[in-house]
């Protein structure tokens, strides 16, 4: 038998709740150049297709790091190990750090559409804009990739709020 459940209303934070439960890889987004550098933290990057090789990443139109992704037309995507934790919260704004200061503590170094890649992370994969798509609060940001760089490790994800390492079984 079918038993009709009823739900309570939906709001934006029971939505984020539920969303906090999904386990997502942590990606480190940087774009623009010089003290225009900034970049943010997120989960939503992931590959659109890879005939021809595309990624999506979703970006707040409130962001510091929407302008700037839309003025220089780049972004990378740099998925994090999970040993940069601290590199995820100086993106994520923690201590009220901003703009260029994010890129303080680490090395980076220049990709081919002018984005920078972060020496260490699993993979740096620079984006060149090809479309913005607008979506209530935020962008759908599809990027052709250019270019892609990896290395060994562990990736950083995040879940319920906090971060942790995968191990796979």
């Amino acid at each position: 038998m079918n038993i009709a459940v009823k739900l309570p209303p939906v709001t934006g934070p029971n939505l984020r709740d539920a969303m906090r439960l999904v386990a997502g890889g942590v990606s480190v987004i940087t774009a623009g150049e010089g003290d225009e550098r900034t970049g943010l933290t997120a989960t939503s990057a992931v590959s659109l297709s890879v005939e021809p090789p595309t990624m999506i990443i979703c970006v707040n139109r409130d962001a510091s790091a929407w302008p700037v992704i839309r003025r220089y037309g780049h972004y990378c995507v740099n998925i994090l190990a999970d040993h940069q934790r601290h590199i995820a919260d100086r993106f994520a704004g923690r201590g009220g750090i901003k703009g260029a200061a994010r890129y303080e503590n680490a090395g980076w170094n220049r990709l081919f559409t002018g984005a920078l890649a972060l020496e260490g992370a699993l993979a740096s994969v620079d984006c060149e804009v090809e479309e913005f798509i607008d979506r209530h609060s935020h962008s759908i940001i599809i990027g052709a990739v250019r270019g892609i760089r990896t290395a060994d490790g562990r990736p950083l994800v995040y879940a319920q709020g906090g971060y942790g390492g995968f191990h796979p079984a």
